[in-house]
C-alpha cells in the first residue's frame, strides 16, 4: 500500500494538482470536521468503484489512517494502482496543517 503524509498532500493541494480525495468515514464524522473531497463511506466503496478515478492520483482518508488503509488494500486488489492512504488521516491533518479543525 502506498501512503502519503499530510505535508506531502498539502503540497499537492497548494500546487492545485489534479487529484481525487475520498473520505471513507461515516456521515456523522463529516459533521464534526472534514477536508472536502468526495464522501464514500467505507462500507459503500466496493459498490461505488465507478466513482473512483483510475487516472488521477486518488488519496483515501479517514480519521487516523486505519480504515483508509484497508480501503486502499481492497482497491489495489481490484486493480487500482493510483490509490494512496493519507497517513494519520484527518487527525494528522488537524495536528500538522489545519489546527482550526475539531479533533475527535
Amino acid at each position: 500500500m502506498k501512503e502519503i503524509t499530510v505535508l506531502e498532500f498539502k503540497k499537492i493541494k497548494d500546487n492545485k494538482s489534479d487529484f481525487q480525495l475520498i473520505d471513507v468515514r461515516e456521515e456523522f464524522e463529516l459533521e464534526i470536521c472534514e477536508m472536502g473531497g468526495d464522501h464514500i463511506a467505507m462500507g459503500e466503496v466496493m459498490d461505488n468503484l465507478d466513482k473512483i478515478s483510475k487516472t488521477k492520483q486518488v488519496i483515501i482518508q479517514c480519521k487516523s489512517g486505519g480504515r483508509s488503509g484497508a480501503v486502499c488494500n481492497a482497491l489495489e486488489a481490484k486493480g487500482f494502482t493510483n490509490v494512496y492512504n493519507l497517513k494519520g488521516g484527518i487527525i494528522a491533518w488537524a495536528n500538522e496543517v489545519d489546527t482550526s479543525l475539531t479533533k475527535y
